[in-house]
């Protein structure tokens, strides 16, 4: 069969999303481009790989087989990409670094200066949700991932690289603005905006609160940090997020982090990547700045202020 690369490298993605769409946006291609490589794959294979019930596709017995056998040479070609990277070193390598959205805050200002050190590294870097990170560690569409406690249950290398801590934001004219030794029984009145479900601060808030057996009122769930931040400015709510998504809110007076008991909740930030995965020389000495840089992106003296440092 003469099967190309980029056939391939199509089908696979198209099977594993069981979707044209999502398999042409995540190849930045348009929908028919997707469409003509699979129609020339079916033709060279000389069988049909997918089947259209409804509005959903599905694939074949062929498709099925041919979508394991995409997955072993997908995985090899990467190897053999890694094993180039690996011979390159920290001079022309490439880097892709995916974090949380909540870690982007101070995440672009530590890899400014990593690519300063290593001006010859071409980094792709991706912003997405707990969800899209963990799709991609799975995918292995990523080298290095930023976020919060990943799941146990899952084939993950992590270690925590920094403190992480969650607080309670209100707007600067707030009545609970500069009191102190607010109790938890006085916010659980008050109505917050919080993340959505499935969120890795959404998570922790809720077993925070669960432990200590109080219930707060989430009037709005919002899926960023920025919507959040903004409808506490306006005054919908009061927010739960982590102190380094509010570092130039709080410079300006925006808002104000509240006095609250138990909090501000410790979480930590972890550096993940696949377990067992074959980590470039680039992707290694990546791992190694996070580990030994990252406080210094983040310690400012706004910071410490607002946790009473």
């Amino acid at each position: 069969m003469n099967i190309t690369l980029r056939q391939l490298k199509v089908f696979e993605r198209v099977a594993r999303r069981l979707s044209f769409t999502r398999a042409a946006e995540e190849l930045y291609l348009t929908q028919p481009a997707v469409s003509m490589q699979i129609k020339q794959f079916e033709d060279v294979v000389g069988l049909p790989l997918f089947e259209r019930l409804g509005k959903k596709i599905y694939l074949t017995r062929a498709g099925e087989e041919l979508y394991r056998l995409s997955r072993t040479i997908s995985l090899q070609l990467e190897e053999a990409e890694q094993l180039v990277e690996e011979l390159k070193g920290t001079e022309g390598g490439r880097l892709a670094v995916s974090v949380a959205s909540t870690v982007h805050y101070f995440a672009i200002r530590l890899l400014a200066d990593f690519c300063q050190r290593y001006p010859k590294v071409k980094v792709s870097f991706k912003v997405t949700n707990r969800k899209g990170l963990l799709q991609q560690l799975d995918d292995n569409e990523t080298d290095i991932v930023l976020m919060g406690q990943p799941p146990e249950d899952q084939d993950l290398a992590a270690q925590a690289f920094m403190d992480n801590p969650l607080v309670i934001i209100a707007p600067a004219n707030h009545p609970l603005a500069g009191k102190k030794g607010i109790s938890l029984n006085e916010v659980s009145h008050e109505t917050f905006l919080m993340r959505e479900q499935g969120s890795g601060t959404r998570n922790s808030v809720e077993r925070f609160l669960s432990e200590k057996g109080v219930q707060i009122s989430a009037s709005m769930e919002m899926n960023t940090n920025g919507a959040i931040k903004q409808g506490v400015e306006e005054g919908l709510g009061l927010g739960i997020v982590s102190i380094h998504t509010v570092e130039r809110e709080l410079k300006d007076r925006r808002v104000v982090v509240l006095d609250a008991e138990s909090f501000p909740i410790m979480r930590q930030w972890y550096i993940v990547h696949r377990a067992g995965k074959r980590l470039s020389a680039v992707a290694r000495e990546f791992e190694e700045f996070v580990r030994n840089e990252a406080d210094r992106f983040v310690k400012s003296d706004i910071i410490k202020t607002a946790l009473g440092g």
